[in-house]
């Protein structure tokens, strides 16, 4: 007799029913451990999943960075246990820093509804509205307080983002995966 086992792992679910990749499994199967092993944090893992995981390269300082895309809907509920997932996850996958982001959804110029519903394109779903949500969820324990852009001569542009100063503690050794 043959036994066969698949792994169910209900923290990955995909757009696209695509196989999930290695990455996504192994930050899926710690956030199912810390489920299960941690008491604090049972309760409000047992309904969140993300969508993907994705590990970048930071700067010319070569840290890696995993970012886990979240639902938009369900980015609340990831904020309220945040900082603890985060330190956890970071325990894990050491050298790497951990960002979760929501997936949002950019419609371009030409968007265009059904014939049911008219209207504008809304303003959340703009190239610039979605990158300022995206940059406010990278630095999420903090706030940001200003942005400036340079425009220079060559026509390069460089976003100057001022965080609050109350979290500096915190946020100096992320630096270098924000910039």
């Amino acid at each position: 007799m043959q036994y066969t086992c698949t792994l169910h792992i209900p923290h990955t679910r995909t757009h696209t029913q695509a196989t999930p990749e290695e990455l996504e499994l192994t930050v899926a199967e710690e956030i199912l451990r810390l489920e299960n092993s941690s008491t604090d944090l049972k309760a409000p893992l047992k309904d969140l999943y993300i969508t993907a995981a994705k590990e970048v390269d930071c700067g010319p300082s070569n840290a890696k960075a995993i970012i886990l895309y979240v639902p938009y809907k369900l980015l609340p509920s990831f904020h309220n246990i945040q900082q603890r997932l985060v330190r956890e996850l970071e325990k894990k996958f050491s050298g790497c820093q951990v960002l979760i982001i929501a997936q949002r959804t950019i419609l371009g110029k030409s968007f265009t509804r059904s014939q049911k519903t008219q209207g504008l394109r809304p303003r959340s779903r703009t190239l610039t509205a979605v990158q300022d949500a995206i940059l406010e969820d990278i630095v999420y324990p903090t706030e940001i307080e200003g942005k400036r852009i340079r425009c220079k001569v060559d026509g390069s542009k460089v976003l100057k983002v001022y965080l609050n100063s109350k979290d500096q503690p915190n946020v100096e050794t992320r630096i270098g995966t924000y910039a």
